[in-house]
């Protein structure tokens, strides 16, 4: 098999879910070209709103391709979100389990029998202050390396400003109405990896080079510069613990001083 069929659930979610996509929002994509027409491969994708997964898998539907997801486990459970998911083919993942790597198996098959399937990189949304992609999980590093499939990088923006991530109040922000650009570029390079042993500087390399793939897109997209270093947010949090303790002890200091 060459490629996956569009299949009934996933044209039945597309009669569900395109109509208002196309009426509230406007669309900008470009590089379908780079979606390739037949075999596997992966498309890695930035997360910047809890919409962005519809906004994505609107412009890939549109190229005849559809992606398989990798969602979290419980989604998948008795609702008819669950049942949409498992009609559509989506892989559940399986977080601090015996079945863990299940996810990654099924991306390999699924892969090796012609399918795509995309990858969140950073895990979750972007934690980023100003919306740019954080530093990647290496999944999709040991997939690509496994299976020597095409990685495509996809950048999109405008869904986080219908619905900011971490806002405190989760309404669609519709009018002014807005605009779902989406990116995608030439498969990226990772002939240089094939062969050698996954460790895990090997698979941070890797997870690296499709982060700045996806990073310079997005810049494209939004017309300014990236960050010179991607943000990490462990290294944010203990930075800030740290000024944080800085700043009260300097405080305490002054009090004493009194």
């Amino acid at each position: 098999m060459s490629r996956r069929r569009i299949g009934f659930w996933y044209r039945f979610t597309a009669v569900l879910a395109k109509p208002p996509l196309v009426v509230l929002f406007k669309r900008d994509w470009q590089g379908m070209e780079h979606i390739p027409a037949d075999g596997g491969f992966i498309t890695a994708v930035n997360h910047n709103s809890y919409l962005d997964p519809l906004s994505y898998a609107h412009f890939q539907y549109n190229t005849g391709r559809v992606p398989r997801f990798l969602a979290k486990a419980g989604l998948f459970k008795g609702s008819f979100v669950g049942t949409i998911l498992r009609g559509t083919g989506q892989i559940p993942v399986y977080r601090e389990s015996a079945d863990a790597a299940a996810a990654f198996r099924a991306a390999v098959d699924a892969i090796n029998k012609g399918e795509c399937v995309a990858f969140y990189p950073e895990g979750t949304l972007t934690r980023d202050p100003d919306m740019w992609p954080m530093e990647g999980k290496t999944g999709a590093a040991r997939v690509a390396l496994l299976t020597k499939a095409p990685v495509i990088p996809v950048a999109q923006w405008g869904a986080n400003e219908a619905m900011p991530p971490y806002a405190k109040e989760n309404k669609l922000r519709l009018f002014p109405r807005k605009t779902l650009k989406v990116l995608a570029g030439p498969p990226v390079d990772l002939s240089a990896y094939y062969g050698k042993e996954p460790t895990a500087e090997v698979l941070r390399e890797v997870t690296d080079v499709i982060m700045r793939a996806i990073t310079e897109l997005l810049a494209e997209l939004r017309g300014e510069p990236a960050p010179a270093e991607p943000y990490n947010h462990k290294k944010a949090r203990t930075a800030a613990r740290r000024q944080q303790t800085a700043t009260g002890t300097a405080a305490s200091a002054e009090e004493d001083s009194k």
